[in-house]
């Protein structure tokens, strides 16, 4: 007897019953002679012109759009669908007397489907714009059903939302499917896109040169924080991924470069919250011959632009906050800031000293950690959370800010600034270290730290203090995180809303 042939699974075996129905219908539109994934469609417009350029007493205009079927209603001799495309939706009419053979295959269409439709734009009885079918094409079928996001608009004209997309870690995890389904979140990359659009013409109208610097670098520096390591094989060495773009833009300057910016991605291998991300944007800006102090009225200037720019005026709504970004903004001394909310002066305090203060403060402080890393402990737990409309907090101590310069009036302070709004750091910036001799030093100061166990502690780099011998001038430098400022600018709760592809963990 003939051994039973092991049982070979069926490729639609583990699919759900909507996924199942899908393949089948696939599999009878191609037996139907139907390519379901063809090459190319030709459109000529999108639904947004489609709905703003109809006129019922111009000539009958003909088009050919293109997108995503996001509803349908079959009615035996006529269907109604909506399509949508990136500017928006708009219905499409299909009748068999208009498109024959064809629709017949659109019976076997679901949501989710991709058509391109080529025929005229009418309004339908019930004053609706459509565009009425005189051919369509399939550009791509959907096999995997995703959630159909239902809306009705009351008679006082409030919208309410049924079945909503809102799981947050499904949404970041299936951001394609988020983007689809809600809308706002569209909305929210496009404003991002305008942001940094904007700050790179600010800049640019300016005089400031737009550069590329290295992402895999033999020596992390620039900020305190952990790398990401790697190998590279053929010279057998190991990189890292940047932590900032701080020291190879300042070769730059040494280079007679006035003013150079680069906008691009960071990476630090830290902890992830609502404000941080292992992957992160930053601006950072440096212009010779200039000083912190002229760096906060640009400041100032540009994220006013941008917020103009962005929504047509400088005040924002973040939440339950009215946000003016008009200059002046508020300018106030870190030790300043801390006794007013802390209730205790810093100033002049030894290690020990500041050790106290924090045990006294209730905030937790590591024995690891240096005077600088205290204070600046002291000042995110007690006084950062205050700061609500846009402040700068300036003139930091010696020991937080390795690569600034000192202050010029008061001993053990640097010139340097973080502008501070709704509690939340969005720039950094200082009056840049241009001694080589002083900047040694203050790297050696930093290695010892590490040597204590502070791992973000910055690391000395050699061909960076070369670089310094030969001749930096007076220079100005910022930093910008892209990611809050979007956060802000688009009343987001999370980093993770304003990242197209947030990093998160594996799924299980």
């Amino acid at each position: 007897m003939k051994p039973e042939e092991p049982h070979q699974p069926h490729p639609l075996d583990d699919l759900n019953d909507q996924m199942r129905r899908r393949r089948e219908e696939l599999e009878e539109l191609r037996a139907r002679g139907v390519d379901p994934y063809p090459h190319s469609f030709e459109r000529d417009t999108d639904a947004a012109a489609i709905l703003a350029g109809f006129r019922v007493d111009a000539p009958q205009m003909s088009v050919a759009i293109a997108g995503r079927i996001m509803s349908i209603r079959r009615m035996g001799k006529a269907s109604f669908c909506h399509v949508q495309d990136a500017s928006g939706k708009v219905q499409v009419y299909l009748k068999r007397d208009d498109i024959g053979e064809q629709y017949e295959p659109f019976r076997l269409l679901d949501i989710g489907d991709i058509i391109g439709v080529r025929g005229y734009v009418f309004r339908t009885r019930t004053g609706e714009i459509s565009v009425h079918a005189r051919e369509f094409v399939l550009l791509a079928k959907s096999l995997r059903p995703f959630p159909v996001v239902k809306e009705r608009v009351e008679e006082d004209g409030t919208k309410v939302v049924f079945d909503p997309f809102s799981d947050k870690e499904l949404r970041y995890r299936q951001r394609y499917v988020d983007l689809l389904v809600n809308p706002e979140v569209r909305q929210v990359f496009q404003k991002r896109a305008r942001i940094i659009s904007a700050m790179r013409r600010f800049l640019n109208e300016r005089g400031c040169l737009e550069v590329e610097t290295p992402v895999l670098q033999p020596l992390y520096g620039g900020a305190s924080a952990r790398p990401f390591k790697t190998h590279h094989n053929a010279l057998d060495v190991d990189l890292y991924l940047r932590i900032a773009d701080e020291l190879y833009l300042k070769r730059l300057i040494v280079g007679g470069y006035d003013a150079v910016y680069e906008i691009a991605k960071d990476f630090r291998n830290e902890g992830m919250d609502r404000t941080h991300n292992p992957e992160f944007t930053m601006l950072e800006l440096y212009v010779a011959y200039r000083d912190y102090t002229w760096m906060m009225g640009l400041v100032e200037d540009m994220i006013c632009a941008v917020a103009t720019e962005v929504h047509g005026s400088a005040e924002v709504q973040v939440g339950d906050q009215r946000i003016n970004f008009t200059p002046p903004w508020r300018r106030w001394t870190m030790f300043e800031a801390i006794q007013e909310h802390a209730g205790i002066d810093l100033s002049g305090l030894d290690e020990a000293g500041l050790r106290a203060a924090g045990k006294k403060l209730n905030v937790a402080v590591e024995p690891a950690l240096g005077a600088g890393a205290i204070i600046d402990a002291i000042f995110g737990e007690r006084v950062e959370h205050h700061l609500l409309q846009p402040t700068f907090i300036t003139d930091y101590p010696l020991s937080m800010s390795p690569l600034a310069k000192k202050h010029r009036s008061k001993p053990g302070l640097v010139e340097r600034f973080e502008g501070i709004v709704l509690g939340r750091e969005i720039c950094n910036a200082f009056s840049e270290l241009n001694d080589p001799l002083d900047q040694r030093a203050r790297f050696e100061e930093q290695m010892g730290l590490r040597a204590r166990g502070d791992e973000e502690a910055q690391v000395l780099d050699d061909d960076y203090l070369r670089a310094l011998e030969y001749g930096m001038p007076p220079t100005a430098g910022l930093g910008v995180g892209i990611d809050r400022l979007t956060m802000l600018l688009t009343n987001s709760e999370s980093i993770r809303d304003v990242i197209l592809f947030p990093q998160m963990r594996p799924e299980r």
